[in-house]
């Protein structure tokens, strides 16, 4: 049996959506961010830097979620990833590092807009160029950009764009590319099992004005 750690609409729902993409069963542990319960001493020997996800799968567990994504392609759902040497492996692999491009500017704007709760302790300049660097590396994100046909590499690049609606208005591509992946019934599935909000009690946290 597989089991999650998880906190909703952090980077453990990118394991959740694929979990519910290959049918495999899970137990969903429900954390959060606001007690001590990630920094226990059993939490760290799963997650040594005290986060989420972390994933118990027999005798393994990890806590890197683009790790627990290819190991979970690589041990249940071979159709989810692209082997090497096959056609697409260079796209499968942009995709799923360019997800944590992404997820660098997401965490820089999460940071100052929701973990910062004093106005004093962010940087308006800072939060107006994470959000343009946000949106100029969304302009490279359109329909089939991962690999072609669906693979982990879209669970992670899918749930960046998910997030990233919450601070930038989405490129065209980029908003076409998301529309498909929300489409899929594992993600309203997730969707479900993600839990009441945790992180972004907001739809949107627009940049300072100058």
């Amino acid at each position: 049996m597989i089991r999650l750690w998880h906190v909703a609409q952090s980077r453990s729902f990118r394991v959740l959506w694929a979990l519910e993409e290959i049918g495999a069963e899970y137990e969903l542990i429900r954390c959060s961010f606001f007690d001590r319960s990630l920094r226990a001493p059993e939490h760290l020997v799963r997650s040594p830097a005290g986060r989420v996800p972390a994933l118990e799968d027999g005798a393994t567990v990890l806590s890197e979620s683009g790790a627990i994504l290819t190991w979970l392609a690589e041990t249940r759902a071979l159709h989810l990833r692209v082997a090497e040497g096959a056609e697409g492996r260079a796209a499968f692999l942009q995709g799923v590092h360019y997800a944590e491009t992404l997820g660098a500017h997401l965490a820089n704007l999460t940071q100052h807009h929701v973990v910062l709760r004093d106005a004093s302790m962010r940087s308006p300049t800072v939060m107006r160029l994470e959000a343009k660097r946000l949106e100029n590396a969304l302009g490279a994100v359109g329909p089939g950009w991962a690999a072609g046909t669906f693979s982990v590499a879209d669970v992670a690049l899918g749930y960046a764009v998910w997030l990233a609606r919450r601070f930038v208005t989405l490129p065209e591509g980029a908003a076409e590319y998301l529309a498909a992946c929300a489409s899929r019934p594992a993600f309203e599935r997730a969707l479900v099992q993600d839990g009441p909000p945790e992180i972004y009690l907001r739809d949107f946290y627009p940049p300072p004005e100058e």
